[in-house]
């Protein structure tokens, strides 16, 4: 067996390999390899990738160019541009005496940089009459720029005039190096040093010496040469959305590559062309046809990632709250943020389903601890998430308790009531969490929402859409009897019982928030009235009643120093919560809902 000389890689450090065969198909093997192989693999992008853009190629500018020469060149004759456009080198010739090129073409009709630059503008930047997204990154192109921000790809060729890579790049935090012309190469950062390097090897749109005609395709720079050489040579190859059919100096430098070190997968939307079909025979490539690139590279993505969570480990808690804390500050990372929640609430939807959690038979400290226990992570991320934000991620809080809201949509043939009840426990938890969090935080304005939204339509035979101060009501969702799972000291009983065991149940999400006891009871107690306050607005129903807690004994309710009187003096049009839309922002409405709350205590206190 030929060898090149080199010693051959160590079994346990060589990338995967997985050849194309009857075993695997193309996808997964080429899924495979890009995991297995973090940077190993070179793209190639043609023209095809660009093509759900509206961006046009370089030949599709002279085409059109030329059409534009040909309309001004003959103005008495209608289809002068159509047949220009049909035979272009053939229209120019009878006019010109130079060859149609880019180049040549571009000089003479805007000799100055700022009118070549005036004249390409509408090829390659949105204008005011083209469509929505028009001209901009592709789902192929942010795809692309996902694989190379976890370290897949490292080295990009391209034939294309575009800036879309580069912008799908910049847009995911990725500043890349940028090769267009031969003049680059000699100062450029080394390959393996570089977080990603797109070497365009027919140059950018906004550069006067593209690669255009079949003559300029003909041949390369020789330092552009030689980097090729490398890159073909050095890495596996991802071809995408090119033909081989007008390139011929990147044909034979394929050609050239013998043996190949790493395989090279070959995408094509249409029917190889004849150039194709020899170069996927020589490298034995493996062949995925029928795909455009936008389901190409977006379904290696998904591939990619699913292997990922595969071979991590299992996110813990602590991970989690870093992960989330980095996330939240950077515009770029939000996604990363909503996937890491979104995936926190999909756990528990899973653990959580009747089989798990049955609805029959007397298990409520069962349920509740497995609650508790599935919910952990997801109660630190929204003390951490609703603590550190600035509003910017509400709707990300919100959205998990619509989630966790859902568990109790559908009822199996029979149920216990109280454990049906109970599947509304990890909504409420979650809540609940944000509140404290959101007045430990001095965010009490996000009371407003989280005491609104997501509303609940209730399952029973009366169909009503309730708010979460109604639905969400502990006295609503947790029996009074907790003593299965809070003994009360001495035999007593809790006055309180849910009240009680919220504060126990989020004690410990809050602590590195506020670690002083007497302040998180004071929120607890703050954030109770709060919610009392907004549920005695809610007089439809019959549905005003409090979140009963510490505040509905308190023995100087009446004295200025107290929480009543402390949040009576608060309500004047400028109070936060007023402002946040509480209460229809009717400072009156509020006052009245403060003296529904007055009136109910003052007829149920002696019965608690």
């Amino acid at each position: 067996m030929e060898t090149d000389g080199t010693a051959p890689e160590p079994l346990a450090q060589a990338p995967l390999a997985v050849p194309p065969g009857r075993i695997l198909d193309a996808k997964t093997a080429l899924a495979l390899n890009v995991h297995a192989s973090p940077g190993v693999y070179a793209l190639l992008l043609g023209s095809g990738i660009s093509l759900t853009s509206g961006v046009k190629t370089g030949w599709g500018i002279v085409e059109d160019l030329v059409s534009r020469v040909a309309a001004m060149q003959e103005p008495d004759a209608p289809d002068a541009a159509e047949k220009a456009v049909a035979d272009p080198a053939g229209w120019w010739a009878q006019y010109y005496d130079d060859a149609l090129g880019y180049s040549g073409l571009l000089g003479a009709v805007a000799p100055t940089a700022a009118a070549r630059q005036a004249q390409l503008a509408r090829y390659f930047q949105p204008q005011e009459d083209d469509e929505p997204g028009a001209k901009g990154p592709t789902p192929a192109h942010h795809a692309i720029a996902q694989l190379v921000k976890r370290g897949s790809i490292r080295v990009i060729l391209t034939t294309n005039f575009d800036r879309l890579t580069e912008r799908a790049l910049e847009e995911a935090g990725i500043s890349p190096q940028v090769i267009s012309r031969p003049s680059q190469i000699a100062g450029m950062m080394p390959l393996p040093h570089a977080p990603v390097t797109v070497i365009k090897l027919h140059g950018d749109y906004a550069d006067l010496d593209q690669l255009n005609t079949v003559d300029e395709l003909e041949t390369y720079d020789s330092l552009q040469q030689d980097l090729l050489k490398r890159v073909l040579d050095e890495y596996g190859l991802i071809i995408c959305g090119w033909s081989a059919d007008w390139d011929t100096a990147l044909v034979r430098a394929l050609e050239a590559v013998r043996p190949r070190r790493y395989p090279l997968f070959w995408s094509s939307f249409n029917t190889l062309g004849e150039a194709a079909k020899r170069l996927t025979a020589q490298h034995d490539a493996a062949v995925i046809q029928g795909m455009t690139a936008d389901e190409l590279f977006t379904d290696l993505r998904q591939r990619v990632e699913a292997l990922d969570r595969m071979a991590a480990p299992p996110l813990t808690r602590d991970m989690a709250v870093a992960r989330l804390k980095r996330a939240l500050p950077d515009p770029v990372r939000r996604i990363e943020a909503s996937d890491l929640v979104h995936q926190t609430v999909s756990d528990i939807l899973d653990r959580t389903a009747a089989a798990a959690r049955p609805l029959n038979g007397p298990v409520l400290a069962e349920s509740l601890r497995g609650y508790r226990t599935d919910c952990d992570v997801l109660v630190h991320l929204l003390a951490h998430g609703v603590f550190n934000d600035d509003g910017t991620h509400d709707a990300l809080w919100l959205r998990a308790v619509e989630r966790l809201t859902r568990m109790r949509s559908t009822l199996p043939g029979s149920f216990n009531s109280v454990l049906e009840e109970l599947r509304h426990y990890p909504a409420l938890l979650a809540t609940w969490t944000m509140g404290v969090t959101a007045v430990i935080s001095r965010r009490e304005e996000f009371l407003a929402t989280i005491m609104a939204q997501p509303t609940w339509t209730t399952l029973s035979g009366r169909t009503q859409t309730q708010p979460p101060t109604v639905y969400l009501n502990p006295v609503r969702v947790l029996p009074a009897d907790l003593s299965s799972v809070m003994p009360p000291p001495d035999g007593r009983k809790w006055r309180f019982p849910q009240s009680t065991f919220l504060r126990q149940e989020a004690r410990e999400p809050l602590k590195s928030i506020e670690p002083d006891n007497t302040a998180y009871e004071t929120a607890c107690t703050r954030f109770e009235f709060l919610a009392s306050l907004i549920s005695m607005d809610n007089d439809t129903q019959n549905s005003a009643f409090p979140w009963i807690g510490q505040f509905i004994s308190d023995l100087h309710w009446e004295y200025d120093t107290s929480i009543a009187n402390t949040i009576k003096a608060e309500l004047t049009p400028s109070w936060p919560l007023l402002r946040a839309g509480a209460f229809g922002g009717d400072v009156g409405r509020a006052q009245a809902a403060y003296e529904r709350l007055v009136q109910w205590r003052a007829q149920n206190l002696r019965h608690l």
